[in-house]
C-alpha cells in the first residue's frame, strides 16, 4: 500500500512537471520562427551597441533612447558599463546619436541602469524625462529635465516606493506621475523562477504621484511594456509571458477599468502609440526562450508589429518588421517619425529605417 502511495505522488509530481514544462514553453513560444520581413533604406546606428531597450519621440523629431541595461539573467555585451540616455534628432538626414550629460550631484552615473523611459511635456514646453533605473539591482524612477542647448539632462528627483520593487516601464502623466508595470524580475531570484517557470501572474500596474499610490490593476503574467492614447482616455498594457496587450479606460480618479485585450503569436515588449494617429507599435520576441537562455550561432529574432483600430471590433495587425537575429536581435520597442522608424532592442543594437 505505501509503494502505491508513492508511486502515486511520484506520478503526480511527474505530470505536474510535464504540465508546467508545456506551460513554460508555450508561454516563451518555444521554437517558434519568423518568416523575414525586410525594410528597404534601413541601417544599423552607430554608436548603439549595447541595446536600446526604451525609446521616445517628441513632436518634434528629438529622439530618447535608454542603452546599456544589464538584467538579470539577460545577456549584456557591456556588463562593466554604466547605461546611457540617447540622443538622436530625426529631422536630421543620417541622424547621429549622441549621449546626454547628467548633471546633479546626488545622482550615481557609474550605477546608471535605465529601463523604460517616458517623456512629459508642460505648455511652456519643458520636457521632462522619467526613467525606470535599476542601481545594484533595486528599482527606482528618476526625474530628469531635458536641457536642449546644452544636451544634458538635469536630475531633479529619485522616487521609491514599496509598491514599485520591480519596475519594467512607465508612462509619464506628469512631470511626477506616471503608470508603472512591475514584473518582480529584480526582486530575488527565487520569486523570479517562480515567475517565469511557473507562470503565477504576480505582476501588477501601480499608479504613482507624490500624494497617492496605489495598485490599479493586477494578476499579469509578466507586465511590460505600457503607453496611454493620445487623448488619455485609455491606458495599454502588454503582458509579455501571456502574449496579450490590454486595453483599459483610464478615469479621472485615476483608476483603471479593464476594457477588452488582444491576443498575439508573440511576446509582446513595449508599446509605443504614434500621438497622430493613435496606432500602436510594439516589438515583439517571436522566441523568448532565446531571449532567457543566449546563443551566439541561433541569436533571438526580433519582431515589430503595428496595431490600427486597437479600440475596434476588428483591428489590423500587420508585421512590419521581422528578422531572424542575424541583423537585428531581440526587439523591445519600435515607433515612427515622419516615415522614419527606429527599433530598439535589450542588449544588441539599433536600427533606423526610412519607410
Amino acid at each position: 500500500m505505501a509503494k502505491l502511495v508513492v508511486l502515486t505522488l511520484l506520478g503526480l509530481g511527474l505530470g505536474l512537471i510535464r504540465d508546467y514544462r508545456s506551460s513554460y514553453q508555450s508561454r516563451l513560444n518555444a521554437g517558434r520562427e519568423v518568416t523575414q520581413v525586410e525594410l528597404p533604406n534601413c541601417n544599423l546606428i552607430k554608436g548603439i551597441d549595447s541595446g536600446a531597450e526604451d525609446l521616445e519621440i517628441l513632436p518634434n523629431g528629438l529622439a530618447f533612447l535608454s542603452t546599456g541595461l544589464k538584467y538579470p539573467g539577460i545577456k549584456s555585451f557591456e556588463p562593466n558599463k554604466p547605461g546611457k540616455i540617447l540622443l538622436m534628432t530625426l529631422n536630421e538626414t543620417n541622424p547621429a546619436v549622441l549621449e546626454l550629460k547628467i548633471i546633479g550631484s546626488n545622482f550615481d552615473v557609474s550605477s546608471f541602469n535605465p529601463h523604460g523611459i517616458s517623456t512629459f511635456t508642460e505648455e511652456d514646453n519643458t520636457v521632462y524625462l522619467l526613467v525606470v533605473n535599476h542601481p545594484e539591482s533595486k528599482s527606482t524612477v528618476e526625474v530628469f529635465k531635458f536641457q536642449e542647448e546644452e544636451k544634458s539632462l538635469l536630475h531633479l528627483k529619485t522616487i521609491r516606493h514599496d509598491l514599485m520593487p520591480n519596475l519594467n516601464d512607465l508612462i509619464a502623466v506628469g512631470p511626477e506621475k506616471f503608470y508603472a508595470t512591475n514584473d518582480h524580475y529584480f526582486v530575488n531570484p527565487y520569486l523570479r523562477s517562480w515567475e517565469l517557470y511557473l507562470g503565477l501572474a504576480w505582476s501588477y500596474v501601480v499608479y504613482y504621484s507624490p500624494n497617492d499610490v496605489r495598485v490599479v490593476a493586477d494578476k499579469f503574467d509578466f507586465a511590460n511594456g505600457i503607453n496611454i492614447s493620445p487623448d488619455g482616455k485609455y491606458v495599454y498594457i502588454a503582458e509579455l509571458l501571456a502574449h496579450k496587450i490590454h486595453v483599459y479606460e483610464k478615469h479621472a480618479n485615476w483608476t483603471l477599468t479593464p476594457l477588452k485585450w488582444l491576443t498575439f503569436n508573440t511576446l509582446v515588449d513595449n508599446i509605443l502609440v504614434d500621438p497622430v494617429t493613435g496606432d500602436l507599435w510594439v516589438g515583439c520576441h517571436p522566441d523568448g526562450t532565446r531571449i532567457f537562455f543566449y546563443d551566439e550561432e541561433n541569436p533571438p529574432a526580433s519582431e515589430v508589429i503595428q496595431i490600427r483600430d486597437i479600440l475596434s471590433d476588428e483591428p489590423k495587425v500587420t508585421v512590419v518588421y521581422a528578422d531572424n537575429g542575424r541583423v537585428l536581435q531581440g526587439s523591445t520597442v519600435a515607433s515612427v517619425y515622419k516615415r522614419k522608424l527606429l527599433i530598439g532592442t535589450v542588449f544588441q543594437k539599433a536600427l533606423y529605417c526610412e519607410l
